[in-house]
């Protein structure tokens, strides 16, 4: 049995006449959905689910963590660029790091069955 505060909050939430008089005739929901959704300005762009911009410094080892599906994976990008501030550009599994001057590092597609995406051999 539900305790009676549960009730009164769950009754709370249910569409009644009395909220339809403020919002034109319409409950929470409905006004909610009827507003337009932001989308992509450009047509025929693709958004991909999983994006983000993330700044970081590459470790003193010359590598840099991204956490994808809940896992860590260490991207190797030379010691050389120790201590250097990036961007890591994610875009699903697709990734590009650059400098803060727009200098491109590394582009790489990552092997979620890898923690270590070592840098590709010339």
């Amino acid at each position: 049995m539900m305790p009676e505060s549960d009730i009164c909050i769950r009754e709370s939430y249910q569409p009644d006449p009395e909220s339809q008089c403020a919002l034109g005739r319409r409950t929470p929901q409905e006004a909610f959905q009827a507003r337009p959704k932001a989308t992509p300005s450009c047509p025929g762009l693709v958004v991909p689910h999983h994006f983000r911009v993330r700044q970081d410094r590459v470790d003193r080892v010359g590598r840099v963590t991204l956490r994808y599906n809940s896992r860590l994976h260490h991207i190797g990008l030379g010691r050389r660029h120790a201590g250097t501030r990036i961007l890591l550009l994610v875009a699903d599994l697709d990734i590009r790091i650059i400098t803060e001057d727009g200098e491109v590092l590394r582009q790489l597609t990552l092997d979620p069955t890898r923690d270590y995406q070592p840098q590709q051999q010339p």
